[in-house]
C-alpha cells in the first residue's frame, strides 16, 4: 500500500472509530514503531508490547492488557496466553541453543487456571531439560494480582540454521 492509500485508510478509520478503537490503534502503531526502531525483534513482541528480562536460566516477559487481546467475555484470549508462554520459553531455548542453531517449538501444552484479567500478565520460563537435540521448558503465567493464570510446558527441537 502506498502512503496515499494508507492515509485514506487511516482517515476513514478515524472518522468512524470510537475512543477505544483509537486507543487500540495507538497501541498497535506504538508497537510497530518499536519494531521499526529495533526496540523489539519480532512483530508479535512489538504488537503485544512485550518487555523481557533474560538470564542464563530464566526468561520473564510482561505484557500490558488491553481490550485488543480480550475475547468476547472481556478476558485475555487463551491464544494470547499461549503465545506469551511460547515466546518466553522460545526466547530462553534460543539463547541456550548452540551457535549456528535455533530452537523451534515442537509441542506446546497450556493449562488455563484463572481468567486473564488486570493490567498486565507476566510469564517466567525455565528449563526442565536442556539436551543437544531437544529442550523441554516450563512456564508460569501470572496476573498482576499474583494469581496464576496458566501453566505451560513446551518441547523444542534444535535445528541448524541454513
Amino acid at each position: 500500500m502506498d502512503n496515499d492509500g494508507f492515509k485514506k485508510l487511516i482517515d476513514n478509520f478515524l472518522s468512524k472509530a470510537s475512543d477505544e478503537d483509537k486507543l487500540i490503534l495507538g497501541n498497535v502503531l506504538g508497537g510497530m514503531k518499536n519494531k521499526v526502531s529495533l526496540q523489539n525483534s519480532s512483530y508479535i513482541g512489538s504488537f503485544l508490547g512485550m518487555e523481557k528480562i533474560l538470564t542464563e536460566y530464566t526468561c520473564q516477559i510482561t505484557i500490558p492488557l488491553t481490550s485488543l487481546i480480550n475475547n468476547n467475555l472481556g478476558i485475555v484470549h487463551g491464544g494470547i496466553i499461549a503465545t506469551l508462554a511460547d515466546s518466553a520459553m522460545g526466547i530462553l531455548a534460543n539463547e541456550a541453543a548452540p551457535e549456528g542453531s535455533a530452537a523451534v517449538t515442537a509441542q506446546l501444552n497450556t493449562h488455563y487456571l484463572s481468567p486473564g484479567i488486570g493490567s498486565s500478565l507476566s510469564c517466567t520460563a525455565r528449563f526442565v531439560h536442556k539436551g543437544s537435540q531437544t529442550m523441554v521448558l516450563e512456564a508460569d503465567v501470572f496476573r498482576d494480582d499474583g494469581k496464576k493464570a496458566a501453566y505451560s510446558t513446551g518441547s523444542f527441537f534444535i535445528l541448524r540454521k541454513s
